[in-house]
């Protein structure tokens, strides 16, 4: 196993989530899924931000843990 392998967190242990929500019959259905994990909080905003741009109209949020560190309904 190479080195950089045996120091990768499984993807749930990362502290950062970008989610992509549901819109059903013009309402927000809950979490459609998780679009991303990340480790930093500088690399967490830069996917928050592409994913934003990517859906446009769609609620994105970043999480970490369950505090919502941006909403691009506030953006």
């Amino acid at each position: 196993m190479p080195a950089d392998e045996s120091r990768s967190a499984p993807a749930e242990d990362l502290p950062y989530r970008v989610e992509l929500w549901g819109n059903g019959d013009g309402e927000l259905s809950g979490i459609e899924r998780v679009v991303a994990r990340a480790a930093s909080a500088q690399l967490a905003h830069a996917i928050f931000r592409a994913v934003r741009d990517e859906h446009p109209g769609r609620r994105i949020t970043l999480r970490e843990g369950e505090r919502i560190v941006a909403d691009s309904r506030e953006a």
